[in-house]
């Protein structure tokens, strides 16, 4: 008896095993089993040492801070395109930059944003993921109760403000509108950094190569614009070997980058201008707007620009760590950006007139061409934080049925998060060669970049705060704060660089409408899709007709019949059965559900339900997968899904078996004297039959196994209705079909062998 109960989960409050009772004999198509390994909750994710954060954080320098490490070499150019009137002004912007830089990439981020992460990954769906899990506002309803178990799931941290999260919880749910605004947030904030991705590379090599042009003026534009196309060209096919070898290949670069401009803005400091340090005194930021008025207004979208790629600090934090990031930024980054801008300042008092060439004109003779060469490094390294930031959101837009199917690449065995994406890696590089071809200066790729920067901003503030509300649960007054307080710096930049619109700022704007119109149709079939699948599902009485017909055939073998329907059997089955009338010998139905939340343990990843009839040996698998979570390998799949199986039939035969005994022991305890020796032959002999029949029932599966696993795909052609729209027709009918014929298709993201695949037609109309 001990050995039939290894398998039962357990509870310590002493309802498990009364719960399990009345769940072994429902005849569940529309539920989910509970967890089959007797394994305990741990803590998975244990405390980093301080030697791995320290190495992540020497990895930061070269992945994550490249962007706005290279922000100098254009950000008073673009501030001041026409020239400086009045020197005054360079303290106003100074100190512009500084507190941009102190406010939003220091405090909101780093030590703000950083923990609305979702189990330790960053980026706008990263968030909306998060929001999901604990507000059920996603638009596709897959969700179970069974999922708020998972390990990784949810975290509730005790508040007093419970109520006032609960109502607006509820509110949530309950509008359609706030649900459908949230994931156009997401989809709009996913699409904005993919832009910020194509900008970076094109806006940083340009305004580094460009600087060869001091030294060597009969250069022409067009040879500046071959070189950065070749350097860009580089940069994207060392991409395929991983974050991890990009990290310490290009940190110790950086590096030196972040040392040299830091030790160069000493030295201007303390040969120029070092009053130019009371730009931290903030009322020079009033005395600037004073005197520029409008034309001081519109100069931001040049200052937002010292703050280009901090939203990599949040996308990249998959790839990394929280206290990794805290310590090379602030400990590192940050001071060696505030010296930089400074010394560029204090130069700039002197020769207000080199404007345009100021990164350049204030370094020291003798290290002109060593700066030289580790700016053009150090443009090319900032392209890094963007375009690892784009891997990792795509791929968790993915796994949300947000975006095609593409191949995703797990580039690291001891970090999570860090992915490779060849179509996107490539679709980036086409992007960026073709902005640098067309725009061939900084100009106009300056206005463009703006719009990027700020809108992620905008959007991360609002989602942060609604998860300061409904999931931390903290004072009102502290998520008033911080709204107002960002959210009104950050517009005040947006209607800036939107005043650039016609100059260039529409790119980011167009390239995001395309995007983002990509991501809704993809998601809005897939949802309709499901719909259907969940509105046509099989019956009870249809599998009980499949398990007692004697025309359909029981081959050999275990059939994987995959869908993503989660409450029932999927419509595809009679389809199957109807052209093939013959099933396997085993035959399981696989529910593939990407959950919100980055990883799901391998023990609670399968959820198994038996179909009834019992002897039919049909089964119901939930298979369950966050969206930092790779495919296994078709033969480690199958392992494991046969190994938990037999747990789930040890576990179900067990259940069955104890029911038999209680009701065939309960007359022997009024009328039989020895009940006590007589219920002990009873519970030996059905120990026995217990044993029996698990050791037949796992010998049967794996003899099954033995003659091979065939994976059973439906290949459905989703079609919009007759009497639909003439725009839905069009939505549905020939853009999502294109899409999904031009992406990646199921078994090849699975990596399933096409011998071993069967896969049959059927039309959807939704």
């Amino acid at each position: 008896m001990a050995e039939a109960m290894e398998g039962i989960p357990r509870s310590e409050d002493g309802e498990g095993k009364k719960n399990q009772k009345v769940f072994s004999r429902v005849d569940s198509l529309h539920l989910e089993a509970g967890r089959v390994s007797n394994l305990s909750k741990t803590d998975h994710k244990q405390k980093a040492s301080w030697g791995t954060t320290l190495s992540l954080a020497f990895q930061c320098i070269g992945v994550v801070y490249g962007d706005v490490g290279t922000s100098p070499l254009y950000v008073y150019s673009s501030t001041f395109p026409n020239g400086i009137n009045n020197t005054e002004d360079l303290l106003g912007v100074l100190s512009l930059i500084i507190y941009t830089i102190t406010l939003i990439t220091l405090l909101k981020y780093c030590f703000i944003v950083l923990w609305a992460n979702d189990n330790g990954d960053g980026g706008t769906f990263a968030v909306y993921s998060k929001i999901c899990r604990h507000v059920k506002v996603s638009l596709i309803p897959n969700y179970q109760k069974e999922d708020a178990s998972l390990s990784n799931y949810s975290v509730q941290i005790p508040s007093t403000n419970a109520k006032r999260a609960q109502k607006v919880k509820e509110t949530m749910e309950n509008s359609p509108a706030i649900r459908v605004m949230l994931f156009m947030c997401a989809i709009a904030g996913t699409s904005m950094v993919m832009g910020d991705g194509v900008l970076t590379p094109a806006i940083s090599v340009l305004s580094a190569v460009g600087g060869i042009q001091l030294a060597v003026p009969t250069l022409s534009q067009g040879a500046v614009v071959g070189i950065s196309i070749a350097i860009l060209i580089l940069l994207f096919g060392f991409q395929r070997y991983g974050t991890d070898i990009v990290g310490y290949s290009f940190a110790p670069l950086i590096s030196i980058w972040f040392l040299f401009i830091g030790c160069i803005g000493v030295y201007n400091l303390i040969k120029y201008d070092i009053a130019v340090l009371r730009a931290f005194y903030p009322k020079y930021i009033i005395d600037y707007f004073r005197r520029n008025g409008t034309n001081g207004f519109i100069s931001l979208g040049g200052v937002i620009l010292c703050i280009t790629g901090t939203e990599a600090m949040f996308a990249d934090l998959g790839h990394f760590n929280i206290p990794a990031i805290q310590i090379s930024f602030g400990g590192f980054v940050y001071p060696a950006l505030i010296l930089a801008y400074s010394g560029q300042a204090a130069y700039l008092t002197k020769y207000p007139n080199n404007v345009l060439t100021s990164f350049y004109s204030s370094i020291p003779g003798p290290l002109y061409w060593p700066q030289f060469v580790i700016a053009v490094i150090a443009s090319v390294i900032a392209s890094q934080a963007m375009i690892s930031g784009s891997f990792s959101i795509i791929a968790q837009s993915q796994s949300l049925g947000c975006f095609p199917r593409v191949k995703v690449i797990h580039t690291s065995k001891k970090y999570e998060g860090q992915v490779y994406i060849p179509e996107v890696n490539y679709a980036l590089m086409i992007g960026t060669i073709i902005i640098t071809a067309a725009f061939q200066n900084t100009i106009a790729i300056g206005n463009a970049y703006g719009i990027c920067v700020v809108t992620v901003m905008v959007i991360t503030t609002c989602l942060v705060s609604l998860i300061m509300l409904v999931i931390w649960k903290i004072s009102i007054l502290w998520i008033s704060l911080f709204f107002v307080f960002f959210a009104s710096i950050e517009l005040i930049y947006l209607s800036s660089t939107i005043s650039k619109f016609i100059q260039g700022g529409w790119l980011p704007l167009a390239f995001a409408a395309v995007l983002v119109t990509i991501m809704w149709i993809w998601h809005y079939v897939y949802k309709e899709r499901y719909m259907f699948e969940l509105e046509n599902k099989v019956s009870s009485d249809f599998m009980r007709d499949i398990a007692t017909n004697p025309n359909i055939n029981r081959v050999p073998g275990i059939g994987l019949l995959y869908s993503e329907l989660v409450q029932g059997i999927p419509p595809i089955f009679p389809h199957f059965i109807s052209n093939i009338p013959s099933i396997h010998s085993v035959l399981v139905f696989v529910s593939i559900k990407q959950i919100p939340i980055p990883t799901v343990e391998m023990e609670e990843r399968f959820l198994f339900r038996q179909v009834e009839p019992r002897e039919s040996r049909m089964f119901r698998c939930v298979f369950r997968y966050g969206y930092k979570d790779a495919f296994d390998k078709p033969e480690e799949f199958e392992q494991q899904l046969v190994k938990q199986l037999k747990e789930f039939v040890r576990h179900e035969n067990f259940m069955h078996n104890e029911e038999l005994i209680e009701q065939n022991i309960l007359p022997f305890k009024h009328h039989d004297p020895q009940s006590t020796n007589s219920s002990s032959r009873i519970v030996s002999t059905r120990s026995g039959q217990t044993l029996g029949a698990e050791e037949d029932e796992t010998q049967f599966i794996d003899e099954a196994m033995e003659n091979g696993v065939v994976y059973l795909l439906g290949a459905p052609e989703v079609m919009a209705k007759p009497n639909s729209s003439c725009f839905k027709k069009i939505i549905v009918n020939y853009v999502y079909n294109f899409l999904k014929r031009n992406f990646r298709q199921g078994q090849d993201m699975m990596s399933i062998p096409r011998t071993r695949v069967l896969k049959v037609g059927m039309i959807y109309e939704i």
